[in-house]
C-alpha cells in the first residue's frame, strides 16, 4: 500500500506541475476571467485545489483547526502556485515518513470545515485528496480550452508511468 501511495504522491506532483507550466503562461486577466466551473475562474480552481491538499496534510499531521493555506493570499499566482507544490510535496513526504502499511491503515479523527468531526484510515484520506486533485486539474485543462489554450499537457497516470520508465 505504502509504495502506492508513494506513487501516487509523485504523480500528484508531475501532473500538478505540468498544468502549473502552462497556467503561468497565462497573465493575471486570463487566470482571473470568469469562467463556468466548479469556481469561477482558473485562478480560484487553482486555489482550490491547493487549499484542499493543504487543509489534508494539515488534519494528517493531527493539526486542530487547519484552514485553507488559499483563504488570505493576496501574493502573485506564481507563489500561490510554487505553495500548491509545496503543498503536494508534504503529502509525498508524509507517507515516505510512515513506517509501514499499518501506520497507512490507522484511522485518525479530524473536524471538517463546518466542525464535524470524522474518522477515516490514513491511505483512503490519500486516496481522497489524489482523487480530487485529479478532478481538478481535468477541470482545470477544460478551462483552459475555453480560454483559447491549445497547447495542453497530458496528465494522465499511465504516460506518468510510462516516463518513469525512460
Amino acid at each position: 500500500m505504502k509504495e502506492l501511495l508513494l506513487q501516487y504522491a509523485r504523480y500528484n506532483i508531475w501532473a500538478n506541475k505540468r498544468i502549473i507550466d502552462v497556467l503561468l503562461k497565462h497573465d493575471e486577466e486570463v487566470l482571473n476571467m470568469e469562467i463556468k466551473s466548479s469556481f469561477p475562474s482558473l485562478q480560484a480552481t487553482v486555489f482550490h485545489s491547493w487549499g484542499a491538499e493543504s487543509i489534508w496534510l494539515k488534519r494528517l499531521h493531527l493539526e486542530e483547526k487547519p484552514v485553507f493555506a488559499s483563504m488570505d493570499f493576496k501574493g502573485p499566482f506564481a507563489e500561490a502556485c510554487n505553495e500548491w507544490q509545496k503543498a503536494s510535496e508534504g503529502l509525498l513526504q508524509f507517507i515516505e515518513k510512515q513506517y509501514d502499511d499499518k501506520a497507512l491503515e490507522h484511522v485518525f479523527q479530524y473536524n471538517d470545515l463546518k466542525g464535524t468531526p470524522h474518522k477515516n484510515p490514513v491511505y483512503a484520506t490519500l486516496q481522497h485528496v489524489f482523487n480530487h486533485s485529479t478532478y481538478h486539474r481535468g477541470q482545470l485543462v477544460t478551462m483552459l480550452r475555453e480560454v483559447g489554450e491549445t497547447k495542453l499537457p497530458t496528465t494522465d497516470f499511465i504516460v506518468y508511468i510510462r516516463e518513469q520508465k525512460k
